[in-house]
């Protein structure tokens, strides 16, 4: 074979390998645009509106771990909702307000309370032998 005909050769296989690297990264591409959709759909919306009550991540806890920690400290109070995201909580033991991520809160539901409660009184079930 002669040099030129060599060099033309290599070209074309040069050419023939960034185009199948350009359609691998095309189809990572879409990929990696469908997979990040499918999970931005399932992530589920946290809206917080003031004067509601939160639980805060602590997120220190991580560093040492235990099995028997909580992982959320509260009740905070909702001072300030941001359009970005962040939330102004009110601490109503120490009065200390600070700003935080919302994704580290979540709603602090306090324990129902029941009025209506009836009371029936149960008779042994005769015994019979």
């Amino acid at each position: 074979m002669r040099l030129d005909d060599a060099g033309v050769q290599r070209k074309l296989q040069l050419q023939e390998l960034e185009e199948i690297r350009n359609d691998a990264y095309e189809s990572s591409k879409i990929y990696k645009e469908r997979t990040k959709a499918f999970h931005d759909k399932l992530i589920s919306r946290k809206e917080f509106v003031v004067g509601q009550k939160v639980l805060l991540f602590h997120s220190r806890l991580k560093l040492f771990p235990g099995k028997l920690r909580l992982r959320w400290v509260g009740p905070f109070l909702v001072v300030k909702v941001y359009s970005h995201g962040a939330v102004d909580i009110e601490s109503p033991k120490t009065g200390k307000s600070f700003k935080v991520n919302g994704h580290r809160l979540k709603p602090f539901y306090e324990g129902f309370q029941s009025t209506d409660i009836d009371v029936m009184a149960l008779k042994p079930l005769p015994v019979i032998e």
